[in-house]
């Protein structure tokens, strides 16, 4: 393919991606669900799944093969600007007075996903065997299966608490500070695994982690005060400001994929040393575009995600095994986020609520999905299973977070038990029922 043509077709399919990922994100808004919902059903409609299923022809001369590597890194460009800015807001003092309970239902909320989801990769290996995994997977490819377990979408979350008025609640603030802190858990465990995963990295696993950890200590010790002393005592353009501080997301994700880590490593620990306006705000002239280039761009990100969806591989042991997985999905975190909250002292009704939205998944555990891919840890049609469990949680929320209102509702509509009043003493001495009660 000429140069010429190359570009005319990456323009084309560029246009198509926008509009179809962006209409329908706003469909699915329109039906009560998250935006994230929408790009990722068009993503896998112009995938090779469906798209090219009923129209090969149309499909080939829309995405042909020689524009796989732009699209890609457009895709790695959305991750890096999106991560960046969730790097950059992410703050754990929101836990404020709820801190206790916040940790609890953090750590709940993530240790019995992932002792789940470890078992039964080691429990079910035939059936995974089934669907292009090793019959003995690595200590990483089982971690990795906890991880797709017990990961919680931190902007679908926020996005679900905003749309139904429940940010100033008490479920509300628990939920989205539990989840703060169970991504930074889970990030963590995702880079030791992708660290000991058997990809072709150039290094071993024991120099990658010495680098990493260094690499981290210069960006907190050292690249921390620089960009202090350069946004607060120089007053740069909001523009150039813009540009050097993606350029320094960029180099920073350069350096973590070196390490044989992903590039949303680099972007995350960017955005989490960038030093907040003087009194911990947020910048809203960085906030701002990054949300815009982020938004406009991540529909690359889910058409890539799309492209590695087999649907028609799936046969009735992946079929089998998405049924399992999303329903072990679903119970396991909205049950151990449920019961951490009662036991942190909310009542049962605020204790569901914050269990059902912890169960939203979206776009951070497709992000998760394409590491672990990329990283050789899931085989596509695995891959294929896990794009549609967390397709199904996410769409599951909503619904169950109505049905919580409602029974709470009706709980509270239910006229109060009477108490039955107490017995007058007998009048010859003796003890009554109602005396010992």
């Amino acid at each position: 393919m000429s140069p010429d043509s190359l570009i005319t077709h990456f323009v084309g399919a560029s246009a198509l991606v926008l509009v179809a990922a962006h209409a329908a994100g706003w469909l699915a808004r329109k039906l009560k669900q998250p935006y994230i919902v929408g790009q990722l059903s068009a993503g896998i409609a112009l995938g090779p799944s469906l798209l090219g299923s009923l129209a090969p022809d149309a499909y080939r001369t829309l995405f042909p093969a020689a524009i796989g590597p732009a699209l890609t890194g457009f895709a790695q460009l959305a991750l890096v600007v999106f991560l960046f800015a969730v790097g950059y807001e992410l703050d754990l003092r929101i836990l404020g007075d709820r801190a206790r309970a916040s940790l609890t239902v953090a750590l709940a909320s993530f240790a019995a996903p992932m002792a789940v989801g470890c078992g039964g990769a080691l429990l079910f290996r035939e059936q995974l065997h089934e669907l292009g995994m090793p019959r003995d997977p690595s200590p990483s490819m089982v971690a990795f299966a906890g991880i797709a377990l017990s990961i919680t979408a931190v902007p679908v979350l926020t996005a679900i608490v905003r749309e139904n008025e429940l940010s100033r609640s008490v479920p509300g603030v628990v939920a989205v500070s539990a989840a703060g802190v169970l991504d930074a858990v889970c990030w963590t465990v995702l880079a030791a695994a992708l660290m000991g995963g058997d990809d072709a990295a150039a290094l071993g696993w024991p120099w990658r982690v010495v680098l990493a950890v260094g690499f981290v200590t210069v960006m907190v010790l050292a690249a921390r005060p620089l960009l202090r002393r350069l946004l607060w005592r120089t007053r740069l353009e909001p523009s150039l400001r813009l540009a050097l501080l993606i350029g320094f997301a960029l180099g920073s994700a350069w350096v973590t994929h070196f390490l044989g880590l992903h590039v949303i490593f680099g972007a995350l620990l960017a955005g989490v040393v960038i030093p907040r306006e003087e009194g911990g705000t947020l910048d809203p002239d960085l906030l701002r575009p990054l949300h815009d280039v982020g938004s406009l761009l991540l529909p690359f990100f889910f058409v890539l995600s799309g492209q590695s969806v087999a649907l028609n591989s799936m046969d009735g042991t992946g079929w089998a095994v998405l049924l399992a997985v999303t329903v072990l999905a679903v119970v396991t975190k909205v049950g151990s986020g449920t019961l951490a909250a009662w036991l942190g002292g909310l009542d049962r009704h605020d204790a569901r609520t914050v269990g059902v939205l912890l169960s939203a998944r979206g776009l951070t555990e497709l992000i998760a999905l394409d590491a672990g891919l990329r990283a050789g840890l899931l085989s596509h049609r695995l891959y294929t299973v896990l794009v549609f469990m967390a397709l199904a949680t996410t769409l599951f929320t909503q619904p169950l977070l109505i049905l919580t209102r409602r029974l709470a509702e009706r709980d509270r509509a239910r006229p109060p038990v009477p108490v039955p009043a107490a017995s007058p003493p007998a009048q010859d001495g003796t003890t009554t029922p109602a005396d010992l009660g």
